[in-house]
C-alpha cells in the first residue's frame, strides 16, 4: 500500500488562506502564519462591522428624517409620534427615501402627523 502523507490536504489548505490573503502588503500575503493571522482579523473586522453596518444606516435615516420634519415645524420625536399615532406604518428606511427624494409626499406625512397630534391633546 503506498505511503500516505499529510502534503495534498495541508497544500490545499494554505492555497486557499493564501488567496483570502490577496492584496495584503509584505509578508501578510505570503508568510503563512502572518496571513493566517491577518486574514482572522480581517473576518473579525468583517463581522463586526456588518453589524455595525446597520447602526450606521440607522442613524442617517434618523438624521434625514429629522432635518427634514424640523424644515415643517416638528421635531423627530414628535414627527414618529404623530406618525404612530395616525397609525403609518413606514420604516425609517421608507422614511428617509421620502424625506430626500420625494418632499411632497413627506409633507403630507408631516401633515397626518401633525393632525393626529391635535387630536390626542
Amino acid at each position: 500500500m503506498p505511503r500516505s502523507t499529510e502534503a495534498p490536504a495541508r497544500k490545499k489548505r494554505k492555497k486557499k488562506l493564501f488567496r483570502e490573503a490577496k492584496g495584503y502588503f509584505g509578508g501578510r500575503k505570503n508568510l503563512y502564519r502572518t496571513a493566517k493571522d491577518a486574514v482572522e482579523k480581517g473576518w473579525e473586522h468583517a463581522y463586526r462591522d456588518r453589524k455595525k453596518n446597520k447602526r450606521n444606516f440607522r442613524r442617517l435615516w434618523i438624521t434625514r428624517i429629522n432635518a427634514a420634519s424640523r424644515e415643517h415645524g416638528l421635531s423627530y420625536s414628535r414627527f414618529m409620534d404623530g406618525l404612530r399615532r395616525s397609525e403609518v406604518e413606514l420604516d425609517r428606511k421608507a422614511l428617509a427615501h421620502l424625506a430626500v427624494h420625494e418632499p411632497q409626499a413627506f409633507e403630507a406625512l408631516v401633515e397626518e402627523a401633525k393632525g393626529a397630534l391635535d387630536e390626542g391633546n
